[in-house]
């Protein structure tokens, strides 16, 4: 299971993108900017399962569900903690169903349903990052106060202090300002936050430059995957901190308004 994003990622779910990302006709419905490029999206996604791969993480694929071009996100729909995953709850009405498919596609991986968020709660997996003892979670458009309230009692039962800092329209979820890069160490613009909010952590201090400057993926301690499509200095901050850092383009991702870490659900962790 999983309790810090900065441990060593050993199991990950991906979507790949299929008919449902590069042929959605209303993508502002949907809260994206752009169809993609079919053949740039396909080619970007192979490049980003070749590097999970050879991190010697077990790659699980899942296929879209029909009619969700959101479903390539996988992060949003279920949270896996370690005791078995929460079921979220989406904001944007088209993404309705998107949680109960996640679930039932844990469950027969052997990751057992342990609670989900109910109505009015909406939280989104992009909102919520676990660092070992410590839970961060987005107040933000898409996790509400009463889904914020429920994850907090959740993540409390499993004895996680959870520390909610807001997050802006602009950011949509606290994951697009901060990640984990190693299991003491984070990735992030303190300017954003409160004051104190990353107590205990080693900071790297990076200041939001464009979408997905500060999201990355954790493969290990020291060992990201950098999105360079808008964000090149950020590969250089984390190389100068002595990291190995894979670079990958991931623009059509951006034009659905995702990030790398929205396009993997991470399922296992193990300290490296």
């Amino acid at each position: 299971m999983l309790r810090n994003e900065g441990e060593r990622l050993t199991r990950v779910l991906v979507c790949p993108p299929g008919d449902a990302y590069t042929g959605v006709e209303e993508p502002h419905d949907h809260g994206m900017l752009e169809p993609a490029d079919e053949e740039d999206v396909r080619v970007q996604y192979q490049a980003l399962h070749e590097v999970l791969a050879s991190s010697r993480a077990e790659v699980v694929e899942v296929p879209e569900l029909e009619g969700h071009p959101n479903s390539v996100f996988v992060r949003d729909t279920a949270l896996v903690t370690p005791f078995g995953h929460i079921r979220l709850r989406m904001s944007l009405p088209s993404r309705a169903g998107e949680a109960m498919w996640m679930s039932d596609h844990l469950e027969r991986l052997g990751i057992p349903l342990v609670a989900e968020i109910e109505e009015p709660g909406t939280v989104e997996g992009g909102d919520v990052i676990l660092a070992g003892e410590v839970a961060f979670v987005g107040s933000s458009a898409r996790t509400n106060p009463e889904g914020i309230e429920q994850i907090m009692g959740l993540l409390g039962e499993q004895g996680f202090e959870v520390r909610v800092a807001p997050v802006s329209y602009q950011h949509m979820h606290i994951g697009g300002i901060m990640s984990m890069v190693g299991p003491r160490t984070v990735l992030c613009d303190p300017g954003l936050f409160p004051e104190g909010f990353f107590r205990g952590l080693d900071v790297v201090p990076l200041e939001y430059a464009a979408p997905n400057s500060l999201n990355v993926i954790c493969l290990s301690e020291g060992e990201v995957i950098v999105d360079t499509s808008g964000a090149p200095g950020t590969a250089q901050v984390l190389e100068g901190r002595g990291m190995e850092v894979y670079t990958l383009h991931l623009s059509e991702y951006g034009k659905g308004g995702g990030g790398p870490t929205c396009t993997i659900l991470p399922l296992e962790r193990v300290p490296d």
